[in-house]
């Protein structure tokens, strides 16, 4: 289990890094009048409210994983809900690259 938690660690990290990097890109964005949107991701990708930026979404996925990682048993389920957050949050990123 620990290991688990630790991998999903490790991937927050990087998608954190690089939720900054898109953030200051999506101010840059929005300042010259792009930008017009409602979310970043639609309401199937498994987050519960709507952002214009990664950060929110990226401590969403922090606090599921520090919930996994107070249980005592892995949740299976809970557990591919996060790494399906994590997934998108790390797809959507990498068009930022």
């Amino acid at each position: 289990m620990q290991t688990i938690i630790e991998k999903l660690n490790e991937n927050l990290k990087v998608v954190y890094r690089q939720s900054l990097d898109a953030d200051k890109k999506l101010d840059e964005l929005q300042q010259q009048g792009h930008g017009k949107f409602k979310a970043l991701f639609t309401e199937d990708a498994g987050f519960t409210f709507e952002a214009k930026r990664f950060k929110p979404y990226v401590l969403d996925v922090a606090a599921d994983v520090e919930a996994l990682s107070k249980a005592d048993q892995i949740d299976e389920q809970r557990l591919a809900f996060v790494v399906k957050k994590l997934q998108h949050l790390l797809q959507l990123l990498a068009t930022f690259k």
